[in-house]
């Protein structure tokens, strides 16, 4: 081991050493992977090693699949076997809703190229798995993309192959302290001494949280106990002239694979048990925690019913050892804002599923600066500090574990975690009726219904009764209001402010007084944001973006933020307040502002996308004319503070006008049968302005800023898909995200979001469709889980299609 390296991975099980290896595979060889004791001591030695390829977030089952065909290469590089088994896999599906869960599964994965999967019968599934027992099934779902390996043979092969390509491992050296210097890098020290390096990449699996704390960051993961045995031999298994396809009992909450002539039997209890939430002992190695079989009895007894021939045999060994997890399973992996050059490569539940993934993403990342795809489903930004606090992140992980084979169903809220962070209103508005889910820890309305005793009953189908209906009717022939704290807003002062945003933006700044529509982009000229600015002042700037991506816009800007000139904020808790929206909402605008004399709300007062201040109760509020429903519509913003009076003068001010409370599920039919997008549906990071309809907001033409080149390049070229507005013939359920859409049987596109125009009386989604198919706008299908509906591209939105409701002059 050398004094300095570039980068320092910690930890060494199948995480670690994949990311070693792929940082010397983008030619970064100058790098040391230190292990506090050898390699696979963690969780990694004693993984049931099965994979899979499936993932309810499509980038993130794009990695899983390029971890899958990773391994051949590794093994024949290195000389060293994995065990690779490719048995396939069948998900079982015991009750109706799952069977029409797991057709709507095929449909998507199809699409995403798993060609070889298909539904099964019961009795075909029991004819690949001799030990089901097919009753009380509906069917299966088969993918060939699944199967398993040695856990050992696979962290060894990819150790191989890093220090081949010219990688140094230091074994038995644990990682005692991490220190920031001030010229730059990190000192790692070690019980072997101090490395100096550039990058310090944490890979420490159940040590990752005392690790990060290290660094100074408190990173969301914590270690479950996780249960499965390996039988004695079975003569039905043993009688198999080859594989045995795994299985996964969806309702039995199980997995179960082939292990020499018996099998091994995994399972994912509905009450849980966390170990060592602060990080594993620092001598805690090849040790197992002590089973609990009182825990996990219901779920052993499923797996009997399912598996008869488990009642007579007997159990080889037993395994419970802890593995961990995030608050939505998934990895963290990336740069940490506020601490350049730390990176986290953690919390990876899957390992053996995702391990390549996580590796091939932070290689990029770290060479290129961009991650080279949509990884924000792994991206360690995409949790705030909240996410470490030690009761939600033991609730929301529990959580997670609890429902691993859990149908997710559409709209279904869950509790774990909750309440957590409110608004000064959100008491009275639980007091009006209001029904809340939640936005990045944050209690956001979700509907008010007019029956107290409303109970939503989670499903696949559109519900018959939706408060949503009444709420959208009121903003399109009356008003509503609705919080809007779920907005992030940024302040950004100062001299340098105007160039500076002017060179991150790819927008042109609006005029003092004035709003704007502005695409961020990053230097690939991908978006990274759909923000809004609002110039309040000639230095004085509000940028307003989604709650949820506080920590990465945080990260994005401060990179790039210059020594001086330029002063940052984010104020997204310090200012709240309520948007109203309708074709009486000026109304409410103008008794509210009474006794403002100079607050003129009419057209040429306060035009569209305008801004100005108003005295409302006693409170000088910042009022811009800005809608997401399509109707004539104002955001009202008043520090935190103040935010309980709003509510309380918007309601009187309201009375006369029916003024109703919305919800974020009105909203969403609003702006859908609007067209609009929004972020983590039509807008994501690996979708262009041109892709999108941005490019509208984007002055090409305004001389440099980031992402400037590649999106002339973009526009120049023409991207290969476009996104459209889809009429869709829906039966009783809507088109969701991922869904495929397909031109006469082959798939041109899919969907990113769907429901139901509640006043235009219609299903409809937003998509990205093969920019031929966007032109000619020939009838499409839709497979909504999995049954092909007729759709149809739309020329133009189905309500107010010339957006005059909007400008209302």
């Amino acid at each position: 081991m050398r004094d300095q390296y570039r980068v320092v991975v910690i930890g060494g099980g199948i995480v670690g050493a994949s990311v070693a290896y792929h940082l010397a595979l983008r030619g970064i060889t100058d790098v040391l992977l230190v292990e506090r004791d050898r390699l696979t001591s963690g969780s990694s030695w004693h993984a049931a090693g099965g994979f899979h390829a499936i993932n309810p977030d499509r980038r993130v089952a794009e990695l899983q699949r390029y971890t899958i065909e990773r391994y051949p290469a590794v093994e024949a590089e290195s000389g060293q076997a994995v065990g690779l088994r490719m048995t396939g896999g069948v998900e079982l599906a015991g009750t109706a809703d799952r069977w029409r869960w797991l057709r709507g599964e095929l449909s998507r994965i199809r699409a995403a190229g798993h060609e070889g999967a298909e539904l099964l019968t019961p009795a075909e599934a029991a004819a690949l798995v001799p030990i089901l027992e097919p009753e009380g099934l509906q069917g299966a779902l088969y993918d060939p993309e699944e199967g398993n390996l040695d856990p050992v043979g696979a962290v060894t092969a990819y150790a191989v192959a890093a220090r081949a390509r010219g990688v140094e491992i230091a074994e038995g050296n644990r990682v005692t302290a991490l220190a920031r210097r001030a010229a730059g890098g990190w000192t790692v020290a070690t019980e072997q001494g101090d490395v100096l390096c550039e990058h310090v990449v944490n890979a420490a699996g159940l040590w990752a949280r005392r690790v990060g704390r290290m660094a100074g960051v408190d990173h969301p993961v914590a270690p479950l106990a996780h249960h499965y045995l390996v039988t004695d031999a079975i003569p039905a298994v043993a009688a198999l002239p080859g594989p045995m396809a795994a299985v996964i009992d969806l309702d039995g909450h199980a997995y179960l694979q082939r292990e020499g002539d018996g099998v091994l039997l995994g399972v994912y209890e509905t009450h849980p048990a966390h170990w060592s939430v602060e990080g594993a002992p620092w001598d805690f190695g090849m040790q197992l925690l002590p089973t609990n079989l009182d825990r996990i009895a219901p779920e052993l007894e499923l797996a009997r019913r399912r598996f008869p021939a488990l009642a007579d045999t007997g159990v080889r060994r037993w395994v419970c050892g802890p593995l961990t997890a995030t608050p939505d399973g998934n990895p963290l992996v990336g740069p940490v804002g506020g601490l350049p050059g730390y990176w986290a490569a953690c919390g990876v539940f899957a390992g053996f599923s995702q391990s390549a993934g996580v590796g091939l993403v932070l290689a990029n990342w770290l060479a290129d600066g961009d991650p080279g795809l949509d990884a924000f489903g792994l991206d360690v930004a995409r949790f705030g500090a909240f996410a470490s606090e030690d009761g939600y992140l033991r609730a929301t992980t529990g959580q997670f574990y609890a429902r691993r084979f859990v149908i997710p169903y559409p709209g279904e809220e869950l509790p774990a975690g909750r309440p957590l962070k409110t608004t000064p209103a959100h008491e009275r508005l639980v007091e009006e009726g209001a029904r809340h889910s939640v936005n990045w820890g944050l209690e956001v309305v979700r509907f008010v219904p007019a029956d107290p005793g409303f109970a939503e009953r989670p499903g696949l189908s559109r519900p018959i009764t939706c408060p949503a209906s009444a709420e959208t009717h009121a903003v399109r022939t009356s008003v509503g209001a609705f919080e809007i704290a779920q907005n992030a807003r940024y302040e950004v002062s100062g001299p340098g402010a105007a160039s500076w945003l002017d060179a991150l933006l790819a927008s042109r700044l609006p005029a003092t007084g004035r709003i704007r529509l502005a695409p961020m982009l990053s230097p690939s000229g991908h978006l990274m944001g759909d923000l809004s600015v609002t110039r309040l002042e000639p230095d004085r700037f509000w940028l307003t973006a989604s709650y949820h991506l506080q920590a990465w816009h945080m990260r994005w800007f401060a990179a790039r933020l210059p020594a001086s000139g330029v002063r940052l904020r984010n104020v997204t808790d310090d200012l709240m307040g309520f948007g109203i929206s309708g074709p009486a909402s000026r109304s409410v605008l103008a008794s509210l502002a009474a006794d403002d004399p100079s607050a003129d709300v009419t057209p040429g007062g306060l035009a569209f996308l305008g801004i100005r201040p108003i005295r409302i109760g006693g409170t000088e509020a910042v009022v811009g004319r800005i809608s997401l429903t399509g109707e004539l519509g104002y955001e009202i913003v008043v520090p935190r503070e103040r935010h309980l009076a709003l509510y309380e003068a918007l309601f009187e001010a309201g009375r006369p006008y029916s003024l109703r409370l919305v919800g974020d599920r009105a909203l969403d039919a609003l702006r859908l049968e609007k067209g609009y997008g929004l972020w983590a549906t039509e807008y994501r990071h690996h979708v262009t302005p041109a892709m999108c309809g941005l490019d509208r907001y984007v002055a090409y033409d305004k001389g440099e800023f980031v992402g400037r080149e590649a999106a002339l390049r973009d526009r120049e070229a023409g991207p290969a898909r476009r996104l459209v507005m889809l009429r869709v013939r829906a039966a009783d359920a809507d088109a969701r995200a991922g869904d495929p859409i397909r031109l006469d049987g082959r798939p041109v596109g899919e969907v990113t979001s769907g429901g139901w125009g509640h006043f235009v009386q219609t299903s409809l989604a937003l998509g990205y469709v093969d920019r031929e198919v966007a032109a000619a706008r020939p009838p499409l299908t839709v497979e909504v889980l999995g049954d092909p509906r007729q759709a149809w591209v739309m020329g133009a939105p189905p309500y107010d299609p010339t957006g005059a409701r909007l400008r209302d002059r």
